[in-house]
């Protein structure tokens, strides 16, 4: 597989771009934060957080896509990781996201996605996008509702996280039929 070019793109509100080393304090910080980091694999030290910063960035390198920062354009600060994601043994084509928790109810989770399912669609050529939630994790639910998905199947998270969620999603035709 040939890395693609990490591409910028922009919403009304966001810029998503690769992650930076200057993206690292933010990013620790979104990770020790116990309630944002709940159903993300759960809270992480410093080290916990360079880990996961690391493996998404070289996925870039690996798969051709991963996470992108997001920035609130209004401020430069960095808000959360959001973008396409498929480790070994995923259950399938994913965008997802994590947003720090001073920027949550801003409607960032959304709309980060819904132009990183576009990219996904029309670049990478996925024909399906999944986004795994637990149960439990309701705010995720109402984003993925937000996207115009609906619980495909169910599924277990390969380890370390081996967890049990359901796999919300579409098709690229509903996905296109619903932006029309």
């Amino acid at each position: 597989m040939v890395p693609l070019e990490i591409p910028t793109l922009e919403t009304e509100r966001l810029i998503l771009r690769a992650p930076e080393p200057g993206d690292f304090e933010a990013w620790a910080a979104f990770c020790a934060d116990e309630e944002a980091a709940r159903f993300i694999g759960g809270k992480q030290d410093r080290i916990g957080a360079w880990r996961i910063m690391s493996v998404m960035s070289g996925a870039w390198m690996v798969r051709g896509f991963s996470m992108f920062s997001v920035v609130e354009k209004a401020t430069g600060d960095w808000v959360g990781r959001v973008g396409p994601w498929q480790p070994e043994g995923w259950p399938g084509t994913e965008v997802g996201w994590g947003i720090a928790r001073a920027a949550w109810g801003k409607g960032y989770a959304t709309e980060a996605a819904a132009a990183t399912i576009d990219w996904a669609f029309d670049t990478l050529g996925w024909t399906e996008v999944i986004h795994t939630i637990e149960a439990a994790n309701v705010n995720s639910q109402r984003v993925a509702q937000r996207l115009g998905s609906t619980i495909l199947r169910q599924a277990v998270l390969p380890p370390p996280m081996s967890v049990a969620v359901d796999c919300w999603g579409q098709s690229r035709e509903d996905w296109l039929a619903r932006r029309r």
